[in-house]
């Protein structure tokens, strides 16, 4: 059963659904074949994704917010011969019919360091990890799993939905675009178990009053600011979170988070290789049980007591004269100021150090950049201070709450954010 907002679907209406879906759009007259998926409806997406599933067929999933353009680039990209938009009627795209021995999963990696690439995983090695996740995952038995964040996203999807149907539980898939009734659907539901973004979960702790606490918060996707992770673990009787990559599924959980870089113990059917200390770092790669190695192209380590330990994308860092500045060190000392309520470090050309710190910052009310750097060189090396600073309405994230720090560069080269308070501060470092 699975439960979407104030409605719950049996087994055997999914099963009725997807088997007349499979009839209507032909399915079962097709030997394998591509399928994007882009709907508004949750249940239709759904419906929709176990009928390709179980016709042993591909099926890339849209997030529904994808407009139409957008969506079949998306589709055409991943080679997908037909693309469901909204209707039952597939739209034929002038691509290569591709007959696959197994059906996989497709998504589109995030983008959040290159361009989005299509990663295709079988749904036996999608059955792997569900079964790997939860043999080893054993602490939500026995709570709910409400799942806030998107369905067509493999952390929703699989971590949320196919994880609680192998437990034999009952999902809760909640819309977030209203905080206040995801809070009232938290309160009635027993155990809850929140599957959602970090920017979700900030939210809710804000909104909580004094003395109220969610009974159990995951998280993933992001690395989450100090402020947010001391709030969030404040509210939350157990908070946990997981790391993964489009790859390979999720490669760690962490069943009781005390600090905010430590991602978990890596699940039994992966393999990983990083640093072994703080001063001893590497890239994290993971190797499948096909040993094929896959590089995630984060920096991390793996302490003695096998606790996976994430620093940094490899690709964020910014090298001012030869010296590393990691963004979030930026971020987190931003981020204290009483004001400010989310920011993002990323890098910006300069001629004289090659590289340097650029900021965009919210805040609940206009502060001035001067003032920002100021807060900044008290906490922060000179290296580290940000040299161009801009205050905005909100800072740009994805759909699965990741910030892509590559397009807030692009867009901020391209002049697109602006600062209702005062221009840009810029200057050497001191």
């Amino acid at each position: 059963m699975i439960r979407i907002d104030d409605r719950l679907y049996d087994h055997a209406s999914f099963e009725e659904t997807s088997a007349r879906l499979a009839e209507q759009t032909g399915l079962l007259t097709r030997a394998g074949g591509r399928y994007a998926v882009c709907f508004a409806e949750t249940i239709d997406w759904l419906s929709l994704f176990f009928a390709i599933r179980k016709a042993g067929a591909s099926v890339l999933p849209i997030h529904p917010g994808t407009p139409y353009p957008a969506a079949r680039k998306l589709a055409i990209g991943a080679g997908c011969d037909r693309l469901f938009y909204n209707s039952l009627t597939a739209e034929v795209l002038d691509v290569p019919v591709v007959v696959e021995a197994k059906g996989q999963l497709l998504q589109m990696s995030s983008g959040t360091t290159g361009a989005p690439k299509c990663v295709a995983r079988s749904w036996e090695e999608i059955d792997a990890e569900i079964e790997s996740y939860v043999a080893t995952f054993r602490e939500p038995e026995t709570m709910t799993p409400v799942v806030a964040c998107p369905t067509t996203h493999s952390y929703g999807l699989i971590c949320g939905i196919l994880v609680a149907l192998k437990r034999g539980q009952t999902p809760v898939i909640v819309n977030t675009a209203n905080p206040k009734y995801l809070l009232k659907v938290l309160r009635e539901t027993e155990r809850p178990l929140l599957y959602s973004s970090p920017a979700i979960l900030h939210t809710l702790a804000r909104l909580l009053p004094d003395g109220e606490q969610i009974h159990a918060t995951m998280t993933s996707g992001t690395l989450l600011p100090d402020a947010w992770f001391a709030l969030i673990r404040a509210k939350s009787q157990h908070m946990f979170q997981q790391y993964g990559c489009s790859e390979s599924g999720c490669i760690a959980i962490n069943p009781d988070v005390t600090a905010t870089g430590d991602m978990g113990f890596v699940l039994p059917h992966l393999a990983a290789e990083t640093g072994s200390s703080a001063d001893d770092t590497g890239e994290i790669i993971v190797k499948n049980t096909d040993g094929i190695a896959i590089h995630t192209r984060d920096l991390g380590y793996i302490r003695d007591d096998g606790m996976l330990v994430f620093i940094s994308r490899m690709d964020d860092m910014i090298n001012v004269s030869g010296l590393n500045v990691y963004p979030k060190d930026v971020e987190d000392a931003v981020m204290t100021m009483a004001s400010v309520t989310d920011a993002v470090a990323f890098r910006k050309s300069d001629r004289f150090a090659g590289e340097r710190v650029a900021l965009l910052f919210s805040a609940s009310e206009s502060v001035a950049p001067q003032a920002v750097r100021q807060w900044c060189s008290r906490h922060l090396a000179s290296h580290q201070l940000p040299m161009d600073i801009l205050q905005v309405e909100t800072i740009p994230r994805q759909a699965n709450g990741k910030i892509s720090r590559r397009d807030v560069a692009t867009r901020h080269a391209a002049g697109e954010f602006t600062t209702p308070v005062a221009g840009p501060i810029t200057g050497a470092a001191s």
